[in-house]
């Protein structure tokens, strides 16, 4: 039985035999939310199709592919190059272990980047049979809604098929955006940074977020010189600025050129290759330079407008909490609609999607002590609130513990590089209200962080935890001391 949820929130059962449209849902966008909201919706009993661009590493207007941004353009492809590039200084690293590593290190970029090309390509396949398997129909094109229960397919030889159907799910991701600047057209963004044909010898990344910081990360790790160019003065703007900080020391110490408060005017086509001119009068050349300079929802060419959905300045479709637009019959999720842009994040919103609509369980993503990764070497993970998040927030004092030390691995093989862990805490209530930690193994240890935060853990109980040793996890039960107590207000008091 398809089912749909009412104005007043209640569920209503349809017959879905005898029904007058062509598709139950029609999801437009095979991404990670818009995959997983049609397979959940098929197993609902709902009579899904879905659209999706031809597939292509690089995406445009007319280009995609079946498992979105994450899977062929995003987190894993960048996931396979992190690894790569984290080699190197471990190979360097072994010689203080006893491994005889005497000859010079080479290293073959075109292997990798097969590799990566192969592993998304299986992927690309997994997802394909993901929607078969559970009896989605998968239509290759680009969808246009043309009304509240109308969309239509345009496929590559400009053949338009139309569909009537009784949910629209709007999944389209977002896409990057270029720096407006003179000599624009010389720079790539991300898509391009994931398949170029060459490793480039000295590269230019503008942009201060996670992106920015992970391709930073990657090149150099691979034997690049990087310039890190970004407006504020610290990197990874919204995370715990204790932690951006660090990792800013960290790339630093691994080699990166860090150049804070500073802008791009200019890229200019040299022999030499890209000369690149800053707000500051510095002049360098580079082979590549990387506009991640963030990203614009996917929404221009499907219509919105004309069939009256709501957008937001910057493109992004309005949702309720149930991810329903301001048309009853028309959803998003995803990035699309920019509000938590992580790729479990748009899965969760497809499953709750799937859960009200088709399921008869009104089902709302909670977006509380969701736990994220950012993959520079050494990686970045949170959970929950920053320092300045939880301050800002209370309403009485804020407990921050603190560790930083030299983890066991570095004592032998004598890498200068600190690991950082953070606990943010009420005073009142005990509750752990955030983590953080950079270093080696981060997002693994983060995420059993995560389950204790969503089971609302207080500092008590990670005490009262057993610690494995040893571990650098360990550090998480065993920090005692207060580093500083800090008022509402944000003024800090006596260390205890």
């Amino acid at each position: 039985m398809a089912r749909k949820m009412l104005d007043d929130g209640e569920l209503s059962q349809t017959n879905q035999e005898g029904s007058q449209y062509d598709f139950d849902l029609f999801v437009i966008g095979a991404g990670s939310g818009g995959v997983r909201a049609a397979r959940f919706s098929a197993n609902y009993g709902a009579k899904v199709g879905i659209c999706e661009l031809p597939f292509h590493p690089i995406s445009s207007e007319v280009i995609g592919g079946v498992g979105g941004t994450c899977v062929i353009r995003g987190c894993v492809p960048k996931k396979i190059l992190v690894y790569g590039a984290t080699f190197g200084g471990e190979i360097e690293d072994a010689r203080n272990y006893g491994w005889e590593v005497n000859e010079k290190l080479d290293f073959n970029w075109k292997k990798l980047l097969q590799k990566k090309t192969d592993e998304i390509m299986r992927l690309n396949g997994i997802y394909k049979r993901l929607l078969s398997n559970a009896g989605v129909k998968l239509l290759e094109g680009e969808g246009k809604i043309l009304g509240p229960n109308a969309v239509q397919v345009t496929q590559l030889d400009g053949t338009k098929m139309s569909y009537s159907v009784k949910h629209i799910l709007i999944a389209t991701g977002s896409r990057a955006q270029r720096l407006n600047i003179p000599g624009q057209e010389l720079a790539i963004t991300s898509d391009e940074a994931l398949s170029l044909d060459d490793l480039p010898k000295r590269a230019v990344v503008f942009g201060g977020g996670y992106i920015a910081v992970e391709f930073a990360s990657i090149w150099r790790g691979l034997g690049a010189t990087v310039d890190l160019y970004y407006r504020r003065e610290l990197p990874l703007r919204g995370f715990d600025d204790e932690m951006r900080a660090v990792v800013a020391r960290n790339m630093e110490v691994r080699g990166i050129n860090l150049h804070p408060q500073t802008n791009l005017t200019e890229l200019i086509k040299t022999d030499n290759g890209i000369k690149v001119i800053t707000d500051r009068g510095e002049e360098l050349v580079a082979d590549v330079v990387l506009f991640a300079t963030g990203r614009l929802p996917n929404s221009k060419r499907l219509n919105l407008e004309a069939v009256g959905v709501e957008l937001d300045k910057t493109g992004a479709v309005k949702v309720d909490e149930y991810s329903r637009t301001n048309i009853p019959s028309i959803w998003a999720v995803g990035d699309v609609t920019n509000r938590m842009n992580l790729t479990p994040v748009a899965l969760m919103e497809g499953t709750c999607f799937a859960k009200t609509v088709f399921g008869g369980e009104s089902s709302k993503p909670d977006y509380s002590n969701i736990p994220c990764a950012v993959f520079c070497i050494p990686p970045l993970s949170v959970v929950g609130l920053s320092e300045e998040k939880a301050i800002e927030q209370a309403n009485g004092d804020v407990l921050v513990f603190t560790s930083s030390f030299n983890p066991m691995k570095n004592t032998i093989s004598g890498r200068q590089e600190k690991t950082i862990m953070k606990l943010v805490v009420d005073a009142e209530t005990d509750k752990v209200l955030g983590a953080s930690m950079c270093g080696p193994d981060a997002p693994e240890i983060m995420q059993g962080i995560a389950v204790a935060l969503k089971c609302g853990a207080t500092k008590a109980q990670f005490d009262s935890t057993v610690g494995i040793h040893p571990s650098t996890a360990e550090e998480f039960v065993t920090m005692r001391s207060v580093s500083r107590r800090v008022t509402a207000g944000g003024k800090p008091k006596t260390n205890m």
